[in-house]
C-alpha cells in the first residue's frame, strides 16, 4: 500500500470514490466541497485534488473537469479506507438455502454458489469445480473395450463418476480386469486420489520386486488413470454475462467481445484464480493488478472454498473497477464459508 495520506487527504478520495461508484459520473471539487465534512474551503478542496492527482490516486477524463479514481486510488480506498457491510440475516439466510442442503450434488451446489454471486452481486459470479486432487476413491471398474484399451470407471466421494480411456500393452478380458478391480478396491478404496496415485507407484515397484504379477499390473493400471488431465481439463461455472453488458465502462464491443473470449476459453481466468488457491482470505484484483489486459477495466474480489478442511478451489465475482467493494466482499466471503459447510455435508 502507498504511504498513507493525511486526514483531509485520504477523506477526500474517500468521500470521491465512493460518489464515483455510486453515480459513475467523474467527480468535481464543488461535488465534494458539499459533502465534505471537515469544513474546507472549495479552493483547498481543489488543491489536495490537485496533490491526489499527482500522486497517481485520481485522474482527469478529457471530457471532464472532475475526477475519477485510477487503479492506486481505489487500492488505496480498499486497503486503507474501506469498511465492509456486513451482509444482512435476510442475505445470510438466502445463502445458506441454497448451500446447505444435504441432499445437492457438488455439481449442484456449484452452480448455485455462482448463481447466487451474480444475482447477489449484480455482476458476474465464477466458482471453479473442486479439484479432482481432493477426490476420494470409492470404488474403481475396468472395462474391455476393443484393441489394447480399457474404459476405468472412479467412483469418487459421493456422488462423482468419471471415465477414462486407457492404452495397455496388450489386450485384457473382463475377468482378468474385474480380479485387478476387486484388489484395489480391497485395498485402496478411500484413499484421497493424489496419495493414492503415489501409493500406487510405489506398490507397482514394490510388486516388481516381489514378482506380484497381479498386484504389478493392477497397479500400474490404476496408476496410468489417475494421471493428472490436461490443464485444459481445468473448468469453472460462470452466471451473469448478462450482468456485465450493462455497465457503461465495459458497454465498448471490442471490450466485451475479448471478455467473452476469455470467459469462454478459460485459460486466463483460470491462471488468476488458481493463484488465489493458497489464499486463505479474500483477495482483490483491480484493473490491471490481475496482469490480464482483458481485465484492465475490470476488478475480482475472490476467495477459496475448502472441503474437508483442505483448499478445493476459488470462487468470486467480477465486475467494472466502480464496484461496491463494502457489499461485494462480505458476500464473497459468506459465499465461500457456506459452499464450504454445504460441500462437506455433501451425500
Amino acid at each position: 500500500m502507498s504511504q498513507p495520506l493525511d486526514a483531509r487527504a485520504a477523506e477526500l478520495l474517500k468521500l470521491l470514490v465512493e460518489r464515483y461508484i455510486h453515480d459513475g459520473q467523474p467527480v468535481g471539487s464543488r461535488t465534494l466541497s458539499r459533502m465534505v465534512s471537515l469544513g474546507l474551503s472549495s479552493a483547498t478542496i481543489r488543491n489536495v485534488m490537485a496533490d491526489l492527482d499527482e500522486l497517481g490516486f485520481v485522474a482527469s477524463p478529457h471530457t471532464s473537469a472532475g475526477r475519477i479514481p485510477t487503479t492506486r486510488g481505489y487500492r488505496y480506498f480498499v486497503d486503507a479506507l474501506l469498511a465492509p457491510e456486513p451482509l444482512s440475516g435476510e442475505e445470510r439466510d438466502l445463502i445458506a438455502e441454497e448451500l446447505l442442503p444435504g441432499d445437492r450434488s457438488q455439481a449442484d451446489l456449484v452452480q448455485a454458489a455462482s448463481t447466487l454471486l451474480s444475482e447477489m452481486s449484480r455482476m458476474a459470479g465464477v466458482v471453479t469445480v473442486p479439484r479432482r486432487n481432493l477426490a476420494v476413491l470409492r470404488r474403481i471398474e475396468f472395462l474391455p473395450l476393443s484393441g489394447n484399451r480399457v474404459l476405468t470407471i472412479l467412483v469418487v466421494n459421493q456422488h462423482e463418476v468419471q471415465n477414462r480411456i486407457i492404452n495397455t500393452e496388450r489386450p485384457y478380458g473382463a475377468d482378468e480386469l474385474e480380479r485387478y478391480a476387486n484388489l484395489l478396491n480391497e485395498h485402496f478404496a478411500g484413499r484421497d486420489l493424489v496419495d493414492l496415485r503415489q501409493a500406487l507407484m510405489q506398490e507397482a515397484a514394490d510388486a516388481q520386486a516381489h514378482v506380484n504379477l497381479l498386484l504389478r499390473e493392477a497397479a500400474a493400471m490404476a496408476e496410468q488413470a489417475l494421471r493428472p488431465q490436461s490443464p485444459s481439463t481445468g473448468d469453472y461455472v460462470f452466471a451473469g454475462r448478462p450482468n456485465l453488458m450493462g455497465f457503461q465502462e465495459l458497454a465498448d464491443v471490442q471490450r466485451l467481445r475479448n471478455l467473452f473470449e476469455a470467459i469462454d476459453t478459460k485459460r486466463d481466468l483460470l491462471n488468476l484464480f488458481d493463484q488465489c488457491l493458497n489464499a486463505d482470505r479474500v483477495q482483490l484484483f483491480i484493473g490491471d493488478e490481475s496482469g490480464y489486459r482483458v481485465l484492465d477495466e475490470c476488478s475480482v474480489v475472490t476467495a477459496p472454498y475448502y472441503v474437508d478442511g483442505k483448499v478445493a478451489g476459488t470462487l468470486g465475482v467480477i465486475g467494472p473497477t466502480r464496484m461496491a467493494y463494502h457489499r461485494i466482499i462480505p458476500i464473497v466471503r459468506e459465499t465461500a464459508r457456506l459452499l464450504s459447510a454445504g460441500l462437506k455435508g455433501e451425500g
